[in-house]
């Protein structure tokens, strides 16, 4: 994996979502890297990394991870958010806080989960890549940006990002479906031992702003804002809403 550090003081490490690489956290960077060390990850087959051919097994990664970035907040963002999640879970000694921004413990519908996308969505993704990589690329990152009252905008952001460090590898987008396609850590919910703060975007697409809440509320001490004007990356329409967001919940990390 590959790792760019900015900024002083307290750390905060970030870990981006499906298809894209920690260039996109651009706009969090330029409102906190002046209070906080800001570790920013390339996943492997992402960005910088993506010849690291490692698969994306959480919890392998997520110890990696606590390793080479020690007593550090993180935070994730969508499929990110399932590392942060796991380094929180497994390794609360390591880890300060946790930021979840829209990144839900179960991303696929169920009969006692209401806050997600249909069972067949990640999946027809996946068929849809051995067809047309650019394409469906490109139909994923406009899933993302509807909604936001600054859909447009965000769209020219996520497309200009997406294939800035090189396009990520086949196999590992593949991997990072079936993942959001299979997971459900709600149960581990209630042993969660650290603070943390869930983020949604009340106009976000792929993932219902209802999840965080509802998440919030499986997690000791947990608190959920949702952010009026935006999407499924909020911190790109909504990037001072966020920071600040952000800046208050680690103020009041012990």
């Amino acid at each position: 994996m590959y790792i760019e550090t900015r900024g002083q003081g307290p750390a905060l490490a970030l870990i981006h979502g499906w298809a894209m690489h920690g260039g996109l956290f651009a706009p969090l960077v330029d409102r906190l890297a002046d209070r906080y060390t800001l570790h920013l990850v390339d996943l492997p087959g992402h960005g910088h990394a993506r010849e690291d051919h490692t698969a994306l097994v959480p919890e392998a990664l997520a110890s990696q991870l606590v390793e080479r970035v020690p007593d550090a907040a993180w935070l994730g963002w969508s499929l990110g958010g399932q590392l942060a999640l796991r380094a929180a879970l497994d390794h609360p000694h390591a880890v300060r806080g946790l930021v979840m921004v829209a990144s839900s413990p179960r991303f696929v519908v169920g009969e006692d989960w209401k806050h997600g996308v249909g069972a067949q969505l990640f999946r027809d993704f996946g068929e849809a890549l051995a067809r047309d990589f650019r394409g469906t690329l490109e139909g994923f990152l406009a899933l993302e940006a509807l909604g936001s009252a600054h859909a447009q905008e965000e769209l020219r952001s996520l497309r200009a990002q997406a294939f800035e460090r090189g396009e990520p590898a086949t196999r590992t987008l593949l991997e990072g479906l079936q993942l959001l396609d299979r997971l459900d850590v709600r149960d581990e919910l209630p042993m969660l031992r650290v603070p943390s703060l869930w983020l949604s975007g009340r106009r976000d697409r792929l993932v219902p702003a209802g999840a965080m809440p509802a998440a919030a509320a499986l997690a000791p001490g947990a608190r959920s804002v949702v952010i009026a004007n935006a999407g499924h990356a909020p911190f790109l329409g909504a990037a001072d809403d966020v920071a600040r967001e952000i800046d208050t919940f680690l103020q009041q990390l012990p």
